[in-house]
């Protein structure tokens, strides 16, 4: 398993990340002649979108990469994209084989790449993992309601992501609220959104159940001292998909080794999206996030979105 640096979109790095690719596919094929035939032109690239920071992300997702590499044969390239357009944008290109994405970034992965949803994280039960999104002030603020949002300074996430940035403006649109009456701050992602409400720097963040149950463990985070005006309906966590484009028999084998994943090999992951103790992977369809692309919809978002 290899983790490649964050990846940053541009002409260039496209051609730079063709020719990468290439060259390792070479070196593949004439180091392991056992290599099997889904994946002897290079290794499996699997995008991850940015939902923490890449330095905690990555040792997580290169256990689960490894756990699917000795599953499949086949080395697996672990990538922390830029943001969650790029993800989108890497997958349409060619440029990632799998890819986790979050809920409504699926959806344009699937309307803009093709992306296929194969499994996604279950819990110990054995039930599909969901989470929240909510709305969150400090424990003692005049902010009752979202009506209080009026003239407020208001963190949201990342551009793009489900319950940083789609939810809570679906919560305002719903409550008859127009943005232009909220001071919409984008933080540039979940823990950048609640180090904004922590910090005092703004009067409202948007805080998810995952990010909350991380930055608690970590005890950066006392939910005691911070109140709730909004939360979400559950939402079903990350799928991670496979391009359209793919060998049908990578696909299959890709689906087969990913539900067959011990739960210790997932654990490090599921802890990042509130899934603890873990489950197995367990299998999701299209149907699955149909409520996504209902939201996204109501909403009218397009690729520019995101």
């Amino acid at each position: 398993m290899k983790i490649s640096p964050m990846i940053k979109f541009s002409a260039v790095s496209l051609g730079l990340l063709a020719l990468t690719a290439c060259g390792s596919a070479q070196a593949d094929g004439q180091a392991n002649s056992e290599t099997p035939a889904f994946c002897a032109d290079g290794p499996i690239n699997f995008g991850i979108e940015p939902y923490e920071a890449p330095a905690k992300l990555e040792p997580a997702y290169g256990v689960l990469a490894d756990a699917l590499e000795r599953e499949l044969g086949c080395e697996v390239e672990v990538q922390v994209v830029e943001d969650y357009a790029a993800e989108v944008l890497a997958m349409r290109n060619g440029k990632l084989d799998l890819g986790q994405f979050g809920p409504v970034g699926y959806v344009f992965a699937s309307q803009q790449a093709g992306a296929e949803p194969l499994v996604s994280f279950g819990t110990s039960e054995g039930e599909l993992s969901t989470y929240t999104g909510g709305i969150w002030v400090a424990k003692d603020s005049e902010i009752k309601t979202l009506e209080d949002l009026r003239g407020k300074d208001f963190a949201l996430g990342g551009v793009g992501s489900t319950s940083g940035d789609v939810l809570p403006r679906y919560a305002l649109k719903t409550a008859g609220i127009p943005e232009s009456e909220v001071n919409l701050n984008y933080a540039g992602g979940h823990p950048e959104a609640l180090l904004a409400l922590t910090n005092g720097t703004v009067d409202a963040a948007q805080l998810n159940s995952q990010t909350q149950a991380v930055a608690e463990e970590e005890g950066t985070y006392n939910p005691e001292d911070y109140r709730q005006i909004w939360t979400s309906d559950p939402i079903p966590n990350d799928p991670i998909t496979i391009s359209a484009d793919a060998d049908p028999e990578l696909k299959k084998a890709v689906k087969d080794a990913l539900l067959n994943l011990p739960k210790e090999d997932i654990a490090q992951v599921g802890a990042f999206l509130d899934v603890s103790p873990p489950g197995p992977l367990l299998e999701v369809t299209k149907e699955t996030y149909a409520p996504l692309f209902d939201l996204a919809s109501k909403m009218g978002l397009t690729e520019d979105d995101i």
